[in-house]
Protein backbone atom coordinates (compact mmCIF):
# COMPACT_ATOMS: atom_id res chain seq x y z
CA UNK A 1 0.00 0.00 0.00
CA UNK A 2 1.60 3.55 -1.09
CA UNK A 3 1.79 6.27 0.99
CA UNK A 4 -1.94 7.78 1.54
CA UNK A 5 -2.94 11.58 2.12
CA UNK A 6 -3.65 11.18 5.86
CA UNK A 7 -0.23 9.55 6.86
CA UNK A 8 0.82 13.14 5.62
CA UNK A 9 -1.26 15.72 7.88
CA UNK A 10 1.82 16.50 9.36
CA UNK A 11 3.36 18.45 6.37
CA UNK A 12 0.77 21.19 5.80
CA UNK A 13 1.20 23.18 2.83
CA UNK A 14 2.18 20.78 0.38
CA UNK A 15 1.92 22.39 -3.27
CA UNK A 16 -1.19 20.94 -5.31
CA UNK A 17 0.12 21.08 -8.86
CA UNK A 18 3.72 20.05 -8.28
CA UNK A 19 3.69 18.22 -4.47
CA UNK A 20 6.34 19.58 -3.50
CA UNK A 21 7.35 20.51 0.56
CA UNK A 22 6.57 23.56 2.04
CA UNK A 23 9.10 26.34 1.51
CA UNK A 24 9.30 27.18 4.77
CA UNK A 25 11.43 24.34 5.10
CA UNK A 26 14.07 26.07 3.32
CA UNK A 27 13.00 29.45 3.75
CA UNK A 28 15.45 31.59 6.11
CA UNK A 29 18.95 32.16 7.06
CA UNK A 30 21.45 29.30 7.64
CA UNK A 31 24.71 29.43 8.55
CA UNK A 32 26.67 27.11 7.06
CA UNK A 33 27.54 25.10 10.14
CA UNK A 34 24.26 24.29 10.14
CA UNK A 35 23.73 22.67 6.36
CA UNK A 36 24.39 19.40 8.29
CA UNK A 37 22.24 19.34 11.26
CA UNK A 38 19.62 16.95 10.92
CA UNK A 39 18.09 16.18 13.93
CA UNK A 40 17.24 12.17 13.77
CA UNK A 41 13.46 11.46 13.22
CA UNK A 42 11.64 7.99 12.41
CA UNK A 43 13.69 4.59 12.31
CA UNK A 44 14.38 4.36 8.61
CA UNK A 45 17.27 6.21 6.67
CA UNK A 46 17.73 6.09 3.13
CA UNK A 47 21.14 7.89 2.30
CA UNK A 48 20.98 8.08 -1.43
CA UNK A 49 23.88 9.29 -4.07
CA UNK A 50 23.71 8.93 -7.82
CA UNK A 51 25.80 9.70 -10.80
CA UNK A 52 28.93 10.91 -9.23
CA UNK A 53 30.60 9.91 -12.61
CA UNK A 54 33.93 8.70 -10.81
CA UNK A 55 34.69 12.18 -8.93
CA UNK A 56 36.83 11.25 -6.10
CA UNK A 57 38.09 14.50 -5.20
CA UNK A 58 36.58 17.91 -4.49
CA UNK A 59 35.51 19.77 -7.79
CA UNK A 60 33.37 22.73 -9.05
CA UNK A 61 30.34 22.45 -10.90
CA UNK A 62 27.96 24.53 -12.54
CA UNK A 63 24.03 24.05 -12.27
CA UNK A 64 22.10 24.63 -15.49
CA UNK A 65 20.81 27.79 -16.76
CA UNK A 66 18.29 25.71 -19.28
CA UNK A 67 16.51 23.02 -18.05
CA UNK A 68 13.44 23.29 -19.90
CA UNK A 69 10.43 21.74 -19.50
CA UNK A 70 7.99 21.69 -22.28
CA UNK A 71 3.95 21.06 -22.40
CA UNK A 72 3.11 19.57 -19.04
CA UNK A 73 6.37 19.97 -17.48
CA UNK A 74 6.43 23.73 -18.29
CA UNK A 75 7.11 24.94 -14.67
CA UNK A 76 7.25 22.12 -12.87
CA UNK A 77 10.47 20.59 -11.16
CA UNK A 78 12.89 19.88 -12.45
CA UNK A 79 12.33 22.32 -15.02
CA UNK A 80 13.10 25.42 -12.94
CA UNK A 81 16.63 27.29 -13.04
CA UNK A 82 18.15 30.33 -11.48
CA UNK A 83 15.89 32.54 -9.91
CA UNK A 84 12.44 30.42 -10.24
CA UNK A 85 14.91 28.04 -8.54
CA UNK A 86 15.31 29.49 -5.51
CA UNK A 87 11.74 31.26 -5.00
CA UNK A 88 9.95 28.02 -5.93
CA UNK A 89 11.94 26.57 -3.23
CA UNK A 90 12.21 29.20 -1.04
CA UNK A 91 16.15 29.35 -0.93
CA UNK A 92 17.82 32.56 0.75
CA UNK A 93 19.27 34.26 -2.31
CA UNK A 94 22.77 34.84 -2.39
CA UNK A 95 23.38 32.06 0.11
CA UNK A 96 25.51 28.85 0.17
CA UNK A 97 22.30 26.84 -1.12
CA UNK A 98 21.48 29.07 -3.54
CA UNK A 99 25.30 28.24 -4.93
CA UNK A 100 24.64 24.63 -4.47
CA UNK A 101 21.54 24.62 -6.37
CA UNK A 102 21.38 27.24 -8.79
CA UNK A 103 24.18 29.09 -11.66
CA UNK A 104 23.71 31.98 -10.13
CA UNK A 105 26.73 34.11 -9.29
CA UNK A 106 28.58 30.79 -10.25
CA UNK A 107 32.11 32.30 -10.28
CA UNK A 108 31.98 34.86 -7.20
CA UNK A 109 30.10 32.24 -5.19
CA UNK A 110 32.62 29.30 -6.28
CA UNK A 111 35.35 31.58 -5.11
CA UNK A 112 33.24 31.97 -1.83
CA UNK A 113 32.29 28.69 -1.04
CA UNK A 114 34.69 26.11 -2.77
CA UNK A 115 34.79 23.32 -4.24
CA UNK A 116 31.95 20.64 -3.97
CA UNK A 117 31.83 16.75 -3.22
CA UNK A 118 34.62 14.75 -2.77
CA UNK A 119 34.53 10.53 -1.78
CA UNK A 120 36.49 11.44 1.79
CA UNK A 121 34.34 14.52 2.31
CA UNK A 122 31.25 12.54 1.30
CA UNK A 123 32.70 9.64 3.30
CA UNK A 124 32.62 11.65 6.71
CA UNK A 125 29.51 13.35 6.23
CA UNK A 126 27.53 9.84 5.72
CA UNK A 127 29.32 8.11 8.68
CA UNK A 128 28.63 11.33 10.96
CA UNK A 129 24.42 10.43 10.16
CA UNK A 130 24.55 6.99 10.29
CA UNK A 131 26.34 7.22 14.31
CA UNK A 132 23.31 9.61 14.88
CA UNK A 133 20.80 7.52 13.81
CA UNK A 134 21.82 4.15 15.30
CA UNK A 135 23.30 1.49 13.98
CA UNK A 136 21.49 -0.41 11.32
CA UNK A 137 19.04 2.62 10.90
CA UNK A 138 19.99 3.88 7.48
CA UNK A 139 20.31 2.24 4.14
CA UNK A 140 23.09 3.74 1.70
CA UNK A 141 21.82 3.51 -2.26
CA UNK A 142 23.93 4.34 -5.17
CA UNK A 143 21.90 5.27 -8.15
CA UNK A 144 24.82 4.64 -10.83
CA UNK A 145 26.66 6.45 -13.22
CA UNK A 146 29.42 5.63 -10.32
CA UNK A 147 32.43 3.51 -12.95
CA UNK A 148 32.97 6.25 -15.01
CA UNK A 149 33.70 10.06 -15.72
CA UNK A 150 37.18 10.48 -14.97
CA UNK A 151 40.94 9.44 -16.59
CA UNK A 152 41.13 7.25 -13.56
CA UNK A 153 38.16 5.61 -14.15
CA UNK A 154 38.78 5.00 -17.93
CA UNK A 155 42.05 3.81 -17.27
CA UNK A 156 41.17 1.13 -14.30
CA UNK A 157 38.21 -0.09 -16.01
CA UNK A 158 36.04 1.60 -13.17
CA UNK A 159 37.53 -0.27 -10.62
CA UNK A 160 38.84 2.90 -8.78
CA UNK A 161 35.47 3.23 -8.35
CA UNK A 162 34.12 0.12 -7.23
CA UNK A 163 36.80 0.42 -4.23
CA UNK A 164 35.53 3.78 -3.40
CA UNK A 165 32.05 2.78 -3.01
CA UNK A 166 33.25 -0.23 -0.97
CA UNK A 167 34.82 2.04 1.94
CA UNK A 168 31.80 4.23 1.38
CA UNK A 169 29.63 1.71 2.53
CA UNK A 170 27.54 1.29 -0.69
CA UNK A 171 24.66 -1.26 0.37
CA UNK A 172 22.39 -1.31 -3.17
CA UNK A 173 23.36 0.20 -6.39
CA UNK A 174 21.95 -0.02 -10.04
CA UNK A 175 23.27 1.26 -13.46
CA UNK A 176 23.75 2.80 -16.64
CA UNK A 177 27.48 3.98 -17.84
CA UNK A 178 28.62 1.12 -15.64
CA UNK A 179 27.39 -0.67 -19.01
CA UNK A 180 29.86 0.97 -21.14
CA UNK A 181 32.60 -0.93 -19.95
CA UNK A 182 32.73 -4.60 -22.04
CA UNK A 183 30.44 -7.34 -19.98
CA UNK A 184 33.08 -9.45 -18.61
CA UNK A 185 34.65 -6.05 -16.92
CA UNK A 186 30.84 -5.14 -15.65
CA UNK A 187 30.45 -8.74 -14.20
CA UNK A 188 34.04 -8.76 -12.68
CA UNK A 189 33.22 -5.12 -10.95
CA UNK A 190 30.22 -6.66 -9.85
CA UNK A 191 31.70 -9.38 -8.13
CA UNK A 192 34.15 -7.15 -6.59
CA UNK A 193 31.42 -4.92 -5.57
CA UNK A 194 30.48 -5.44 -1.71
CA UNK A 195 26.76 -4.24 -1.82
CA UNK A 196 23.46 -5.62 -4.17
CA UNK A 197 23.45 -4.74 -7.62
CA UNK A 198 19.84 -4.89 -8.75
CA UNK A 199 17.86 -4.72 -12.02
CA UNK A 200 14.61 -5.68 -12.80
CA UNK A 201 14.47 -4.51 -16.21
CA UNK A 202 18.08 -5.90 -17.88
CA UNK A 203 17.26 -9.55 -19.49
CA UNK A 204 19.63 -12.18 -21.33
CA UNK A 205 18.98 -13.05 -24.53
CA UNK A 206 20.58 -16.50 -24.32
CA UNK A 207 20.28 -18.38 -21.32
CA UNK A 208 23.53 -20.08 -21.81
CA UNK A 209 24.95 -17.14 -20.26
CA UNK A 210 23.88 -17.21 -17.03
CA UNK A 211 26.80 -18.92 -15.97
CA UNK A 212 27.70 -15.16 -14.46
CA UNK A 213 25.03 -14.37 -13.13
CA UNK A 214 24.32 -14.70 -8.99
CA UNK A 215 21.75 -17.64 -8.72
CA UNK A 216 20.69 -16.80 -5.30
CA UNK A 217 18.68 -13.55 -5.17
CA UNK A 218 14.97 -13.32 -4.08
CA UNK A 219 12.76 -14.57 -6.79
CA UNK A 220 15.36 -16.53 -9.09
CA UNK A 221 13.09 -19.34 -10.36
CA UNK A 222 10.31 -16.94 -11.62
CA UNK A 223 13.04 -14.52 -12.71
CA UNK A 224 15.21 -16.72 -14.81
CA UNK A 225 15.21 -14.21 -18.03
CA UNK A 226 17.00 -11.69 -15.72
CA UNK A 227 20.65 -11.04 -15.80
CA UNK A 228 20.51 -9.31 -11.99
CA UNK A 229 18.83 -9.94 -9.10
CA UNK A 230 15.61 -7.42 -9.98
CA UNK A 231 15.51 -6.70 -6.04
CA UNK A 232 16.64 -7.18 -2.78
CA UNK A 233 14.84 -6.84 0.94
CA UNK A 234 16.98 -5.26 3.59
CA UNK A 235 16.87 -5.06 7.54
CA UNK A 236 16.93 -1.35 8.28
CA UNK A 237 16.09 -0.08 11.75
CA UNK A 238 13.62 -2.90 12.48
CA UNK A 239 11.82 -2.75 9.30
CA UNK A 240 11.78 -4.76 6.36
CA UNK A 241 12.65 -2.24 3.49
CA UNK A 242 12.64 -3.89 -0.34
CA UNK A 243 14.38 -2.17 -3.03
CA UNK A 244 13.67 -2.72 -6.97
CA UNK A 245 16.57 -1.44 -9.13
CA UNK A 246 15.92 0.32 -12.24
CA UNK A 247 18.51 0.41 -14.82
CA UNK A 248 18.93 3.34 -17.31
CA UNK A 249 16.31 1.70 -20.34
CA UNK A 250 18.06 3.23 -22.88
CA UNK A 251 21.71 1.85 -22.71
CA UNK A 252 22.12 0.11 -25.40
CA UNK A 253 20.55 3.41 -27.78
CA UNK A 254 22.32 5.81 -26.22
CA UNK A 255 25.26 3.72 -25.54
CA UNK A 256 26.87 1.27 -27.64
CA UNK A 257 25.37 -2.08 -27.67
CA UNK A 258 28.32 -3.94 -28.67
CA UNK A 259 29.60 -3.75 -25.14
CA UNK A 260 26.89 -5.40 -23.90
CA UNK A 261 25.52 -6.83 -27.03
CA UNK A 262 23.54 -9.92 -24.97
CA UNK A 263 21.58 -8.03 -22.25
CA UNK A 264 17.77 -5.96 -23.59
CA UNK A 265 17.04 -3.19 -21.11
CA UNK A 266 13.78 -1.11 -21.41
CA UNK A 267 11.48 0.57 -19.46
CA UNK A 268 9.12 -2.46 -18.20
CA UNK A 269 6.46 -0.87 -16.62
CA UNK A 270 4.73 -3.71 -16.80
CA UNK A 271 6.84 -6.06 -15.38
CA UNK A 272 7.53 -3.65 -12.95
CA UNK A 273 4.03 -3.91 -11.65
CA UNK A 274 3.73 -7.23 -11.54
CA UNK A 275 7.07 -7.55 -9.45
CA UNK A 276 5.83 -4.77 -6.97
CA UNK A 277 2.35 -6.79 -6.16
CA UNK A 278 4.38 -9.80 -5.57
CA UNK A 279 7.15 -8.32 -3.29
CA UNK A 280 4.04 -6.45 -1.45
CA UNK A 281 1.79 -10.09 -0.68
CA UNK A 282 5.05 -12.29 -0.13
CA UNK A 283 7.58 -10.32 1.40
CA UNK A 284 5.81 -7.46 3.11
CA UNK A 285 7.83 -4.96 3.15
CA UNK A 286 7.55 -2.18 5.62
CA UNK A 287 8.69 0.40 2.62
CA UNK A 288 9.33 -0.36 -1.41
CA UNK A 289 12.16 1.64 -2.39
CA UNK A 290 12.51 2.40 -6.30
CA UNK A 291 16.59 2.81 -7.22
CA UNK A 292 16.08 4.28 -11.00
CA UNK A 293 18.47 5.17 -13.34
CA UNK A 294 15.59 6.74 -15.68
CA UNK A 295 15.85 10.15 -15.25
CA UNK A 296 13.29 12.28 -13.74
CA UNK A 297 10.65 13.23 -16.13
CA UNK A 298 10.41 9.09 -16.45
CA UNK A 299 9.92 8.53 -13.02
CA UNK A 300 7.37 11.23 -12.48
CA UNK A 301 5.52 9.53 -15.19
CA UNK A 302 6.02 6.06 -13.88
CA UNK A 303 5.10 6.97 -10.60
CA UNK A 304 1.52 7.85 -11.12
CA UNK A 305 0.73 4.47 -13.29
CA UNK A 306 3.16 2.08 -10.91
CA UNK A 307 1.26 1.61 -7.85
CA UNK A 308 3.21 0.50 -4.53
CA UNK A 309 5.90 2.13 -4.58
CA UNK A 310 6.69 4.07 -1.56
CA UNK A 311 9.92 6.40 -2.74
CA UNK A 312 11.67 6.82 -6.15
CA UNK A 313 15.27 7.55 -5.40
CA UNK A 314 15.95 8.75 -8.82
CA UNK A 315 18.96 9.62 -11.01
CA UNK A 316 20.12 9.62 -14.90
CA UNK A 317 19.33 13.68 -15.34
CA UNK A 318 21.31 15.50 -12.73
CA UNK A 319 18.82 17.10 -11.28
CA UNK A 320 19.13 18.58 -7.95
CA UNK A 321 16.12 18.70 -6.06
CA UNK A 322 15.88 20.40 -2.64
CA UNK A 323 12.55 18.46 -2.57
CA UNK A 324 10.76 15.37 -3.42
CA UNK A 325 7.47 15.45 -5.97
CA UNK A 326 4.57 14.00 -4.41
CA UNK A 327 2.95 11.91 -7.40
CA UNK A 328 -0.66 10.48 -7.07
CA UNK A 329 -1.47 7.32 -8.42
CA UNK A 330 -4.77 4.84 -8.50
CA UNK A 331 -3.26 3.35 -5.35
CA UNK A 332 -2.03 6.01 -3.24
CA UNK A 333 1.48 8.67 -3.72
CA UNK A 334 4.95 8.26 -4.08
CA UNK A 335 7.55 10.32 -3.45
CA UNK A 336 10.25 10.94 -6.52
CA UNK A 337 13.61 12.31 -5.25
CA UNK A 338 16.90 13.04 -7.53
CA UNK A 339 19.59 13.98 -6.16
CA UNK A 340 22.19 15.81 -8.50
CA UNK A 341 25.44 14.57 -9.99
CA UNK A 342 29.15 14.47 -9.13
CA UNK A 343 29.07 13.27 -5.62
CA UNK A 344 27.86 16.98 -4.75
CA UNK A 345 24.78 16.13 -3.38
CA UNK A 346 23.82 13.69 -0.49
CA UNK A 347 19.84 12.79 -0.07
CA UNK A 348 18.70 11.66 3.01
CA UNK A 349 15.05 10.31 3.55
CA UNK A 350 14.51 9.87 7.14
CA UNK A 351 10.89 7.62 7.30
CA UNK A 352 8.52 6.86 9.92
CA UNK A 353 7.48 3.76 9.47
CA UNK A 354 4.56 2.35 11.67
CA UNK A 355 2.56 -1.03 11.43
CA UNK A 356 3.72 -1.74 8.36
CA UNK A 357 4.21 1.17 6.04
CA UNK A 358 5.77 5.39 5.98
CA UNK A 359 3.31 7.68 8.25
CA UNK A 360 5.55 10.73 7.48
CA UNK A 361 9.10 11.56 6.31
CA UNK A 362 11.66 13.91 6.67
CA UNK A 363 13.33 14.92 3.31
CA UNK A 364 16.78 16.86 2.97
CA UNK A 365 19.26 17.15 -0.18
CA UNK A 366 22.54 17.75 1.26
CA UNK A 367 25.29 19.87 -0.71
CA UNK A 368 28.74 18.66 -0.08
CA UNK A 369 30.99 21.16 0.48
CA UNK A 370 34.80 20.36 0.83
CA UNK A 371 35.54 23.35 2.94
CA UNK A 372 32.67 22.63 5.38
CA UNK A 373 33.50 18.85 6.39
CA UNK A 374 37.14 17.10 7.38
CA UNK A 375 38.27 14.49 4.83
CA UNK A 376 37.77 10.99 6.05
CA UNK A 377 41.41 10.46 6.50
CA UNK A 378 41.25 6.59 5.57
CA UNK A 379 39.62 7.52 2.37
CA UNK A 380 41.81 9.86 1.25
CA UNK A 381 44.38 7.75 1.64
CA UNK A 382 42.90 4.92 -0.87
CA UNK A 383 41.85 8.12 -3.36
CA UNK A 384 45.67 8.85 -3.38
CA UNK A 385 46.82 5.60 -3.65
CA UNK A 386 44.39 5.06 -6.50
CA UNK A 387 45.46 8.18 -8.38
CA UNK A 388 49.27 7.94 -7.61
CA UNK A 389 50.14 6.22 -10.98
CA UNK A 390 48.66 8.64 -13.11
CA UNK A 391 48.89 11.89 -11.25
CA UNK A 392 51.45 13.45 -13.43
CA UNK A 393 49.83 12.60 -16.41
CA UNK A 394 46.71 14.15 -15.25
CA UNK A 395 48.09 17.35 -13.88
CA UNK A 396 49.58 18.27 -16.97
CA UNK A 397 49.03 22.27 -17.56
CA UNK A 398 47.40 22.47 -21.07
CA UNK A 399 45.99 26.05 -20.72
CA UNK A 400 44.13 29.04 -18.98
CA UNK A 401 40.99 29.91 -19.03
CA UNK A 402 39.41 33.48 -18.90
CA UNK A 403 35.84 31.77 -18.54
CA UNK A 404 33.93 30.18 -16.74
CA UNK A 405 34.19 26.79 -18.41
CA UNK A 406 31.01 24.17 -17.93
CA UNK A 407 28.70 21.96 -19.66
CA UNK A 408 25.57 21.17 -18.10
CA UNK A 409 22.87 22.74 -20.00
CA UNK A 410 20.09 21.49 -22.89
CA UNK A 411 22.37 23.48 -25.37
CA UNK A 412 26.14 24.44 -25.93
CA UNK A 413 28.22 25.14 -22.41
CA UNK A 414 31.27 26.59 -23.14
CA UNK A 415 33.70 23.33 -22.33
CA UNK A 416 31.29 21.72 -24.94
CA UNK A 417 32.31 25.07 -27.22
CA UNK A 418 36.27 24.25 -26.64
CA UNK A 419 35.81 20.48 -27.60
CA UNK A 420 33.92 21.71 -30.74
CA UNK A 421 36.46 24.34 -31.42
CA UNK A 422 39.24 21.87 -31.44
CA UNK A 423 37.51 19.25 -33.45
CA UNK A 424 37.33 21.57 -36.16
CA UNK A 425 40.95 23.53 -36.24
CA UNK A 426 42.62 20.08 -35.69
CA UNK A 427 40.31 18.18 -38.18
CA UNK A 428 40.25 21.12 -40.47
CA UNK A 429 36.51 20.96 -40.66
CA UNK A 430 33.52 23.07 -41.22
CA UNK A 431 31.22 21.72 -38.51
CA UNK A 432 31.84 19.91 -35.59
CA UNK A 433 29.40 17.16 -33.26
CA UNK A 434 29.90 16.51 -29.91
CA UNK A 435 27.44 14.75 -27.71
CA UNK A 436 25.37 16.05 -25.41
CA UNK A 437 26.37 14.47 -22.12
CA UNK A 438 25.53 15.53 -18.83
CA UNK A 439 28.60 14.63 -16.69
CA UNK A 440 31.48 16.90 -16.66
CA UNK A 441 32.77 19.33 -14.27
CA UNK A 442 33.32 23.01 -14.46
CA UNK A 443 35.71 25.80 -14.06
CA UNK A 444 35.93 29.13 -12.68
CA UNK A 445 37.76 31.77 -14.60
CA UNK A 446 41.18 32.19 -14.11
CA UNK A 447 42.38 28.65 -13.78
CA UNK A 448 44.77 26.47 -15.28
CA UNK A 449 43.10 24.00 -17.46
CA UNK A 450 45.11 20.26 -16.89
CA UNK A 451 44.56 16.90 -18.31
CA UNK A 452 42.41 16.31 -15.49
CA UNK A 453 39.86 18.87 -16.59
CA UNK A 454 39.66 17.16 -20.16
CA UNK A 455 39.34 13.54 -19.17
CA UNK A 456 36.61 14.92 -16.80
CA UNK A 457 34.61 15.83 -20.45
CA UNK A 458 35.89 13.15 -22.47
CA UNK A 459 36.84 9.73 -20.41
CA UNK A 460 34.82 7.17 -22.35
CA UNK A 461 35.21 3.91 -23.65
CA UNK A 462 33.98 4.76 -27.11
CA UNK A 463 36.01 8.13 -27.43
CA UNK A 464 37.80 8.05 -30.99
CA UNK A 465 37.37 10.81 -33.53
CA UNK A 466 35.93 11.01 -37.13
CA UNK A 467 36.13 13.52 -39.92
CA UNK A 468 33.66 12.85 -43.00
CA UNK A 469 31.43 14.29 -45.61
CA UNK A 470 28.25 14.85 -44.30
CA UNK A 471 24.79 15.96 -45.92
CA UNK A 472 22.98 18.81 -45.17
CA UNK A 473 19.86 16.99 -44.91
CA UNK A 474 22.04 14.51 -42.56
CA UNK A 475 22.77 17.11 -40.25
CA UNK A 476 19.42 18.56 -40.10
CA UNK A 477 17.88 14.50 -39.12
CA UNK A 478 20.98 13.92 -36.44
CA UNK A 479 19.88 17.43 -34.70
CA UNK A 480 16.21 16.48 -34.94
CA UNK A 481 16.79 12.67 -33.52
CA UNK A 482 18.23 14.80 -30.39
CA UNK A 483 15.91 17.29 -29.84
CA UNK A 484 13.20 14.06 -30.17
CA UNK A 485 15.47 12.73 -27.43
CA UNK A 486 15.51 15.81 -25.55
CA UNK A 487 11.94 17.41 -25.56
CA UNK A 488 9.43 14.57 -26.85
CA UNK A 489 5.93 15.23 -24.65
CA UNK A 490 5.95 11.81 -23.65
CA UNK A 491 8.60 11.26 -21.09
CA UNK A 492 9.09 7.69 -21.79
CA UNK A 493 10.88 8.73 -25.33
CA UNK A 494 13.25 10.67 -23.63
CA UNK A 495 16.64 9.52 -23.39
CA UNK A 496 18.02 12.05 -20.76
CA UNK A 497 20.75 13.59 -21.97
CA UNK A 498 21.31 17.39 -23.36
CA UNK A 499 21.15 18.64 -26.82
CA UNK A 500 24.32 17.52 -29.01
CA UNK A 501 26.71 20.27 -28.95
CA UNK A 502 27.66 21.68 -32.37
CA UNK A 503 30.70 24.17 -33.74
CA UNK A 504 30.76 26.13 -36.88
CA UNK A 505 26.80 25.90 -36.90
CA UNK A 506 24.16 28.12 -35.90
CA UNK A 507 20.30 26.67 -36.13
CA UNK A 508 17.04 27.69 -35.00
CA UNK A 509 15.12 25.54 -32.55
CA UNK A 510 11.77 25.55 -31.52
CA UNK A 511 11.32 22.84 -28.88
CA UNK A 512 7.42 23.09 -28.86
CA UNK A 513 7.13 21.65 -32.53
CA UNK A 514 6.11 18.59 -33.75
CA UNK A 515 9.26 15.62 -34.03
CA UNK A 516 10.75 17.02 -37.61
CA UNK A 517 10.21 20.01 -37.19
CA UNK A 518 11.74 21.50 -34.46
CA UNK A 519 14.89 22.60 -36.54
CA UNK A 520 15.00 25.16 -38.95
CA UNK A 521 17.40 28.14 -40.24
CA UNK A 522 20.86 26.08 -40.22
CA UNK A 523 23.56 27.99 -41.25
CA UNK A 524 27.77 28.20 -41.23
CA UNK A 525 29.40 30.71 -38.59
CA UNK A 526 29.59 33.02 -42.02
CA UNK A 527 25.73 32.84 -42.55
CA UNK A 528 25.95 30.69 -45.51
CA UNK A 529 22.46 28.49 -45.15
CA UNK A 530 23.44 25.05 -44.79
CA UNK A 531 22.19 23.44 -48.10
CA UNK A 532 20.05 19.85 -48.02
CA UNK A 533 21.86 18.02 -50.85
CA UNK A 534 25.19 19.99 -50.32
CA UNK A 535 28.34 18.40 -48.51
CA UNK A 536 29.95 19.68 -45.71
CA UNK A 537 33.32 18.61 -43.86
CA UNK A 538 32.19 17.23 -40.20
CA UNK A 539 34.42 16.25 -37.58
CA UNK A 540 33.18 14.73 -34.13
CA UNK A 541 33.82 11.21 -31.43
CA UNK A 542 32.06 9.45 -29.32
CA UNK A 543 29.58 7.07 -32.35
CA UNK A 544 27.61 5.01 -31.02
CA UNK A 545 27.61 2.11 -34.17
CA UNK A 546 31.02 1.15 -35.55
CA UNK A 547 34.13 2.16 -33.63
CA UNK A 548 35.50 6.11 -35.51
CA UNK A 549 39.21 6.08 -37.06
CA UNK A 550 40.35 8.53 -35.36
CA UNK A 551 42.52 9.55 -31.99
CA UNK A 552 40.82 9.52 -28.45
CA UNK A 553 39.39 12.97 -28.23
CA UNK A 554 41.13 14.00 -25.41
CA UNK A 555 43.86 14.19 -27.59
CA UNK A 556 42.48 16.17 -30.25
CA UNK A 557 41.86 18.57 -27.38
CA UNK A 558 44.63 18.80 -25.27
CA UNK A 559 47.00 19.53 -28.40
CA UNK A 560 44.24 22.38 -28.98
CA UNK A 561 44.93 23.87 -25.39
CA UNK A 562 48.15 23.47 -25.53
CA UNK A 563 48.81 25.49 -28.87
CA UNK A 564 46.19 28.02 -28.11
CA UNK A 565 47.54 28.68 -24.11
CA UNK A 566 44.08 30.63 -23.27
CA UNK A 567 41.21 29.45 -23.85
CA UNK A 568 38.65 32.72 -25.20
CA UNK A 569 35.05 31.39 -26.20
CA UNK A 570 34.69 34.37 -29.54
CA UNK A 571 31.32 32.27 -30.30
CA UNK A 572 29.03 30.19 -28.29
CA UNK A 573 27.01 27.93 -30.51
CA UNK A 574 23.77 28.19 -29.13
CA UNK A 575 20.77 28.11 -31.14
CA UNK A 576 17.98 30.57 -31.37
CA UNK A 577 14.88 29.52 -29.76
CA UNK A 578 11.06 29.77 -30.44
CA UNK A 579 8.41 29.35 -27.85
CA UNK A 580 10.54 29.81 -25.06
CA UNK A 581 10.28 33.21 -23.60
CA UNK A 582 8.79 32.97 -20.19
CA UNK A 583 9.73 29.68 -19.47
CA UNK A 584 10.99 29.28 -15.95
CA UNK A 585 14.07 26.63 -17.25
CA UNK A 586 15.59 29.54 -19.27
CA UNK A 587 17.54 32.27 -18.25
CA UNK A 588 20.36 34.32 -19.48
CA UNK A 589 19.66 33.52 -22.44
CA UNK A 590 19.45 36.20 -25.18
CA UNK A 591 18.84 34.23 -28.37
CA UNK A 592 14.79 34.12 -28.71
CA UNK A 593 12.23 35.17 -31.13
Amino acid sequence: MTLARRDFIQLLGIAGAAGLLPASLFAGRRRPSDLYELPRFGNVTLLHITDTHAQLNPIYFREPNVNLGIGRASGRAPHLVGQAFIEHFGIEPGGIEAHAFTYLDFAEAAERFGRVGGFAHLKTLIDRLRAERGDGNSLLLDGGDTWQGSGTAYWTRGRDMVGAANRLGVEVMTGHWEFTYRDTEVIENLRAFGGDFVAQNIAVRDEALFDYRFPDFPGFDEDRGLAFAPYTIKEVGGVKVAVIGQAFPYTPIANPSRFIPDWTFGIQEERMQGLVDRIRAEERPGVLVLLSHNGMDVDLKLASRVTGIDVICGGHTHDGMPAPTLVANPGGKTLVTNAGSNGKFLGVMDLDVRNGRPRDFRYRLLPIFSNLLPADAGMAEYIEEIRAPYRDRLAEPLATTEETLYRRGNFNGTFDQVICDALRRVKDAQIALSPGFRWGTSLPPGRTITLEQVMDQTAITYPRTYRRAMKGHELKAILEDVCDNLFNPDPYIQQGGDMVRVGGLDYVCDPTAAIGKRIGAMTLDDGAPIEADKSYVVAGWATVGSQAPGEPVWETVAGYLRDIKTVRIEKLNTPVLKNAVGNPGIARYRKMM
